[in-house]
């Protein structure tokens, strides 16, 4: 029987392919590439060894102590508002545009909750049962100054807009005033949305508002309908159960909405002033400012529970609790109402004509810390020396003195100035724009040889500076490299007009010496408070403030001493009033310096020593700030700004009350709105915002002019400049300063020519005949005082001050 025949296939080929590569440690670009765009989800990984190792019911117990932890940093945050006689959540409904009704607003808010309460122009309470929490609601108008103050103490704010009336200029104003003072959580309303026809036009009405709040507030994309009861429902569940944002600067402080005034009727007793303690613990030691009434000094505190209903067996015990209870009164730390230090004794005549000296007459103009050519014994100018490299002082005076002025005999290279010390290679600043070469569009000189200088006509004289001065002024409107330049008459003597001015070498470096500003500083400047070290004492007073008073969440009565009478002729009931606990040495007077950024809404420029409504925290004032340049610097030295531009930030400077803490500011100005500008219809502005920094009395603002002169001769490095000066008296004055040119060459006076103002000057490069030879001086300027601002923002007839010329550039 033959054998099975086996069967037989050919491979399809015979490449045999090798493994993939299948090792875990692959390469950067290998995952990379695997990946392929996605981006791998950290959440859920264990970051830490010591997570990588936790079980899984250390993980959950883990989880479980952060939720407790958090759960009760919450009843911690909400426990003013618990029990019976919790605080109420203060809500201000605050109207943007001209048809909303907040009475009906409030009224909309509370029958959802079947509430019935009548609804006053004042402040009230309403307690809503169904989340056991109770409401203060604070009604304003569409007023500036009522609004402002209403969210500066709400722990809700409710902005109530129209479906049929755009918000206007003060709508907008009161937005952004209320957003840059700080704000606690933020509510959206719409009233009147039932009007819109046909309905199927509403969902854009309320999409078109909710895209212009979130213009202001990114995170308002809900916008309530007041019309909608389920809808108003859900907006007092959130103003019942929602913790309160906050304000960092508010908490940091005890701060009280005012419920009731009792006005004293005789002159002995003390104004009371009723409502519940938010914030910090209120002391009866620290000052409170009250509105824009001012600052005060509690004589008591007191308590002032609501009143309950009691059965008629506690009458008695009732009748016998209704005296005063005291719960704190003032000691010996109690804060005075002096804003200055107190005078200093002075000396008798006898004394002080003993110590009086006679100043010395100086010769020339203060450069740094010293008066050149001012010595005793006058200096006979010498003209500096060209010496080889090397040559020692004693070999010096063996070369006799070149007279010619040509520098034709030795290399450039190869000189050196004997005197040429520390000289400033910077323009306008002084030695921080130093020119490390030569610029390469120098051109040949004109004047190969040395010429004799020939005493101009003064006829010529004067129609070559007006020409001169005329070809500046049209190279000024679209140039602003030199701001700071000034120009003096050519009969006006620079060393009087300039008197208050000295040079420094370096804006930045160059010591500043403060004995010669003693004549010029303000009477009241020496009882300044004197902060050595702001952060230690910023701490101590705040750490102050968490400690005693009387606790938060407490109605009391506080009594109030010297409190004017004429404050109750003023007294509006419509208009909130708060009280704010000042911490210790706010009431005192120093220098301020606050962060400044101008408002790109409002298009002009902001001049320096302008009229301004500030207000930092819970005070506002008039104010004429300085401005100037912000950063720190070796010798605290910073240029004055005549003008902050539209988006430009610097320091602004006034002499106030200290505020301790990174206060938010706003800085408003009284405007003339122009014929037919609609947008700008509200006499009144926030044309920049801004924060409190550390105060400091050391900090010098220095007021920079320039003097700038035309090349007339130019032969190498030594240059004639003329239309600087205009006497031979000003030039020897002014000799020490140090010259700069526009592109960046720097130099000194040589020499004076003629009686013209004409001189000769060395520089340590060739410079361009259309280069401008410029001298920087400097002067400081001190800070104005504030003066507390009262009465409402915008009223009629304001304050047309801020159109007044006050260009003091060179007084």
């Amino acid at each position: 029987m033959p054998s099975a025949v086996a069967t037989h296939s050919h491979r399809p080929t015979t490449k045999v392919l090798p493994k993939s590569f299948k090792s875990k440690k692959a390469t950067k670009g290998a995952l990379r590439d695997q990946a392929k765009g996605k981006v791998p989800n950290d959440k859920g990984q264990r970051k830490t060894p010591h997570q990588q190792v936790m079980s899984k019911f250390d993980r959950r117990n883990q989880a479980k102590q952060r939720q407790l932890a958090k759960h009760k940093e919450h009843q911690k945050e909400t426990s003013v508002f618990t029990g019976r006689d919790g605080a109420p959540r203060i809500v201000a409904v605050v109207p943007l545009c001209a048809d909303v009704n907040v009475s009906e607003a409030i009224r909309s808010l509370n029958s959802s909750l079947d509430i019935e309460s009548e609804i006053p122009e004042t402040s009230f309470r309403v307690s809503v049962d169904r989340f056991k929490q109770k409401l203060q609601y604070v009604p304003v108008r569409r007023d500036l100054t009522a609004s402002m103050d209403a969210a500066r103490i709400a722990d809700y704010v409710v902005f109530v807009l129209s479906s049929e009336v755009e918000v206007d200029a003060l709508g907008e104003l009161i937005i952004r005033s209320i957003e840059n003072q700080g704000m606690s959580t933020l509510f959206t309303a719409v009233q009147h949305l039932d009007k819109i026809q046909p309905a199927k036009a509403r969902p854009d009405v309320v999409k078109s508002l909710a895209s212009f709040m979130t213009h202001f507030h990114p995170g308002q994309e809900k916008i309530y309908s007041l019309d909608s009861r389920q809808e108003c429902s859900n907006l007092m569940r959130s103003l019942c159960t929602t913790t309160p944002k906050g304000i960092n600067w508010r908490d940091q402080r005890s701060w009280m909405l005012v419920d009731e005034i009792q006005w004293p009727s005789t002159e002995n007793e003390s104004t009371v002033l009723t409502g519940v303690v938010r914030g910090k613990g209120l002391k009866a030691d620290r000052l409170v400012h009250v509105g824009d009434w001012g600052t005060f000094q509690i004589e008591k505190i007191t308590a002032a529970p609501l009143p309950t209903k009691k059965r008629k067996d506690d009458v008695m015990a009732v009748e016998e609790t209704e005296a005063e209870n005291i719960l704190e009164i003032p000691g010996e730390d109690q804060d005075d109402l002096a804003e200055l230090a107190p005078e200093e004794v002075m000396m008798g005549d006898a004394d002080m004509e003993g110590n009086m000296e006679e100043p010395a007459k100086q010769k020339g103009v203060l450069l740094d810390d010293h008066h050149y050519f001012s010595e005793e014994e006058p200096e006979v100018y010498t003209a500096p020396k060209k010496l080889p490299k090397g040559t020692s002082s004693y070999q010096a005076a063996w070369y006799l003195d070149d007279v010619s002025d040509s520098e034709s005999e030795l290399d450039d290279q190869e000189m050196k100035d004997v005197q040429d010390e520390n000289l400033p290679a910077a323009p306008e600043d002084g030695m921080e724009g130093i020119a490390h070469r030569e610029p390469t569009e120098a051109a040949m000189s004109e004047y190969p040889q040395s010429e004799m200088f020939i005493e101009p006509n003064e006829d010529d004289d004067a129609e070559q500076l007006e020409a001169y001065r005329a070809r500046k002024r049209d190279e000024a409107e679209d140039d602003k490299e030199f701001p700071d330049e000034i120009e003096l008459h050519p009969n006006v003597l620079a060393r009087e007009r300039l008197a208050k001015y000295r040079g420094l070498k370096s804006l930045r470096t160059s010591p500043w010496n403060t004995d010669e500003d003693r004549p010029y500083q303000p009477e009241e400047w020496s009882r300044l408070l004197q902060i050595s070290d702001y952060q230690s004492s910023r701490n101590r007073s705040m750490r102050e403030a968490l400690v005693g008073g009387v606790a938060p969440g407490t109605r009391v009565h506080v009594h109030l001493r010297n409190v004017p009478k004429d404050l109750e002729k003023s007294y509006n009931p419509s208009r909130p009033v708060t009280l704010f606990s000042l911490l210790r040495h706010e009431n005192k007077k120093t220098s301020l310096n606050f962060d400044i950024t101008h408002k790109e809404d409002y298009e002009k420029s902001i001049k320096a020593k302008e009229e301004l409504i500030v207000q930092c925290g819970p005070r506002r004032f008039i104010i004429n700030p300085l401005f100037s340049l912000s950063g720190n610097t070796e010798n605290d030295v910073h240029k004055y700004c005549r003008y902050l531009h539209p988006g430009q930030s610097a320091i602004a400077t006034f002499m106030g009350p200290i505020t301790w803490g990174a206060v938010p500011t706003l800085f408003f100005k009284r405007t003339i709105p122009e014929e037919g500008d609609e947008g700008a219809s509200v006499p009144l502005q926030l044309v920049a915002t801004g924060t409190a920094r550390a105060p400091s009395t050391a900090r010098v603002i220095a007021k920079r002019v320039i003097l700038t002169g035309h090349p007339y001769h130019i032969h190498k490095k030594v240059v004639t400049i003329r239309y600087m000066f205009f006497n031979r008296d000003d030039v020897e004055w002014f000799k020490a300063l140090p010259l700069w040119t526009k592109r960046g060459r720097a130099g000194y006076i040589k020499e004076a020519l003629g009686t013209h103002g004409y001189f000769k000057a060395n520089f340590d490069g060739r410079i361009n005949p259309q280069d401008a030879v410029g001298v920087s001086l400097y002067k400081r300027v001190w800070p104005r005082n504030a003066i507390p601002f009262t009465g409402p923002l915008l009223e009629e007839g304001a304050s047309e001050s801020q159109n007044e010329a006050m260009d003091e550039d060179i007084q």
